[in-house]
């Protein structure tokens, strides 16, 4: 017999420690166990953090592990990493372990695969994908961990790519892991590599399976059975062995950054666990983060560029269409003149269209014209979108629905504005203006399930569509062929998002969409409209100058010690379930913890820490959360996330009614 350190699957931060059992001797680091806990009549579920431990309690109170369930036991690298989870980003023993394991009760039977593909066939390369395979593949053969950028203009054969690499890996013995920012593209990829390589080896694990088919999945890949994980962001903590391969496509894309905890940097996740095989990194996309081609420059990653498009296509002529004054001049901004003219001869042309928005809904702002008032969600303080489709005002934060406003509630006016546009409103002017085409929408309103994304998606690529508006799951590596105009409404909405990174994401929404066109060898042509012609970000994109854009936005990034120079931590108090108005407020516990860390010896001088704001709830008036920030210069994040362990410790042993949470460059917030 043996002494093991278990941690119990247990929400409660009182219960993030280390608990002892005493166990056979074959038990190890990952297995998942069944022990007495508390007081409770059933057994809880735990997974073994240590085994052979040092143990100065009394043998007669140690229990003993009641059973061992290895079919759903994780590796020593799986709790390694969770460890290593708990350590950068403050979280706790079991979120991070809990990342690794899958729920249900049992798997589906009876799955039958198609047979293998021929693996042997020939995929010609152009030089530029030849170069990149091998560069990688020679990091796979060397064993050594390398990460890789993989900066190719879209179009340019990236995919294939990675597909050679998965193959090499394939040769070695090894499994790979792909990434996708997107639930929708890792159907069209997995489908992709199970052309490519068989259905058999090719396992999806994504948040829109069933519980029974992501266990089914995740047994496959944990006995080895599946080789190749396609998948989102959670795809990284896939249960895999002898890992070769990680790629992270589109790897500027913010979902890869979780805003739910565990709050994770799926890059990170992927360094590590590649770190522990010694094996390859790809990040790719056309527009890299700044951070990520800040990191290539002085070396830390590997740059690898694919500069020209396959085969015959071509990138597509790009102008841009001042709209400043338009409204003066009684012109309709949403579809101007140029836009709507290149349409028409797209249309005669039986070409295709696509109008890009990145608002959905019909009018995004209702407001009161008499006194101001403006509808927002009462839980969310969030501006309430109109969808004239559901005749309802509807929060994009938490999809909460409510009547449309008829009369403010504030003055009693009757004279409420419905402004602004979203998709809707453009699929409805587009209708008006070419009723003879055949015009659709694609946005998180339509694409609810999968069924409906493959019907959008289907129909578009079998040209039985003629338009397709959609908003900026249009701009995420999707391939149709027979596209010549892109037209992006208003290119200015996400320039005025309150971010750091507004800027960038404009950039890298514009090239990105414009990207979908010219795919084949015809004339292709990009109308961008907007209100901000002389802005960087819509100027270099125009341009197709990334890295003029990237040098501007770096500079920028220098002078206000924003990432890649720093990192901005986000540290909130929030009032939980049972708070009472004689508790603690979060204010104070803000001022007070903000007070400890500008008191950490040797904090250099250059960090800053941004005074707590209160966030009211409407809806819960006598509950609030209250947030701050900090510029923390590069290499002291560390300090910080210590320094948060030990105030949450210590508000758990206080019983305190406030919760504690830290987010590290969030996104949206600054």
């Amino acid at each position: 017999m043996q002494y093991i350190n278990v941690v119990i699957d247990n929400k409660s931060e009182a219960t993030d420690q280390f608990f002892t059992y005493r166990a056979a001797d074959d038990v190890v680091v990952g297995d998942k166990v069944s022990v007495p806990f508390s007081h409770r009549k059933k057994p809880a579920d735990g997974y073994v953090i240590e085994t052979n431990i040092e143990c100065s309690l009394n043998p007669k109170r140690i229990l003993e592990v009641e059973s061992v369930d290895r079919q759903r036991s994780l590796t020593a690298e799986m709790v390694d990493t969770a460890l290593w989870m708990r350590r950068r980003y403050g979280v706790k023993y079991i979120d991070g372990v809990k990342m690794f394991t899958v729920g249900g009760k049992r798997e589906k039977t009876g799955r039958t695969f198609k047979a293998v593909a021929q693996q042997d066939a020939e995929y010609p390369l152009t030089q530029e994908q030849l170069a990149a395979a091998q560069t990688i593949n020679k990091s796979i053969d060397d064993g050594k961990l390398n990460v890789f950028l993989l900066k190719g203009v879209t179009n340019s054969g990236k995919t294939e790519v990675y597909m050679q690499a998965v193959q090499h890996c394939l040769e070695l013995g090894k499994t790979a892991i792909v990434l996708v920012p997107e639930i929708a593209l890792s159907i069209q990829m997995m489908r992709r590599f199970q052309e490519r390589f068989g259905e058999e080896i090719v396992a999806t694990l994504h948040s829109k399976l069933t519980t029974s088919d992501r266990l089914q999945e995740w047994l496959r890949i944990r006995s080895g059975e599946a080789r190749i994980v396609i998948g989102a962001r959670t795809a990284i903590f896939a249960p895999v062995s002898n890992l070769g391969l990680v790629v992270i496509d589109e790897e500027h894309e913010s979902t890869y950054k979780s805003d739910f905890n565990p709050k994770y940097e799926t890059v990170d996740i992927a360094y590590r666990r590649a770190g522990y095989f010694n094996a390859a990194v790809v990040l790719g996309s056309a527009t890299p983060s700044v951070v990520s081609y800040y990191r290539a420059s002085i070396g830390i990653y590997h740059l690898i560029e694919m500069n020209h498009r396959v085969a015959e296509s071509r990138l597509p002529e790009i102008e841009i269409v001042d709209l400043c004054g338009t409204a003066a001049r009684g012109k309709d901004d949403l579809i101007g003149e140029r836009l709507q003219y290149e349409i028409g001869e797209a249309l005669k042309r039986k070409e295709q269209i696509i109008l890009f928005l990145n608002r959905r809904g019909f009018a995004p702002q209702i407001q009161c014209l008499d006194c101001g008032y403006r509808y927002v969600c009462p839980d969310c303080g969030i501006t309430l979108t109109y969808h004239k489709t559901e005749n309802a005002a509807v929060c994009h934060y938490c999809g909460k629905k409510f009547p449309p406003l008829r009369v403010c509630p504030d003055c009693g006016s009757r004279y409420i504005r419905y402004g602004g546009a979203g998709t809707e409103k453009v699929e409805e002017t587009v209708k008006a203006m070419f009723p003879d085409a055949v015009t659709d929408r694609f946005d998180l309103d339509t694409a609810k399930n999968q069924r409906e994304i493959d019907r959008t998606i289907t129909r578009f690529m079998r040209r039985k569509t003629d338009i397709l508006v959609g908003t900026q799951i249009l701009a995420k590596g999707l391939d149709f062929q027979n596209v010549s105009l892109v037209g992006i409404i208003q290119a200015d909405v996400t320039l005025n998002i309150p971010d750091y990174r507004s800027s960038e994401r404009t950039y890298q929404l514009i090239t990105q969409v414009a990207g979908r066109a010219g795919r084949s060898s015809g004339r292709s042509r990009v109308i961008i409209q907007t209100y901000s012609p002389d802005s960087d970000a819509v100027r270099y994109a125009a341009q197709g100058d990334y890295d003029s854009f990237y040098r501007s936005e770096l500079q920028h990034r220098k002078i206000m010690n924003y990432p890649p120079y720093s990192d901005i931590i986000a540290v909130s108090f929030t009032e939980g379930e049972g708070f009472r108005k004689s508790d603690p407020d979060p204010m104070k516990y803000a001022e007070d913890f903000r007070s400890r860390l500008m008191k950490i010896p040797g904090l250099p001088e250059e960090t800053v820490f941004f005074e707590p704001r209160r966030e009211q709830r409407k809806s819960a008036p006598d509950r609030s959360r209250v947030t701050f920030l900090i510029k923390a210069p590069k290499g002291s994040r560390n300090g910080f996330i210590v320094e948060y362990m030990k105030y949450r410790d210590q508000m758990v042993r206080h019983r305190s009614r406030c919760y504690i949470e830290i987010d590290v460059n969030p996104y949206g917030i600054v």
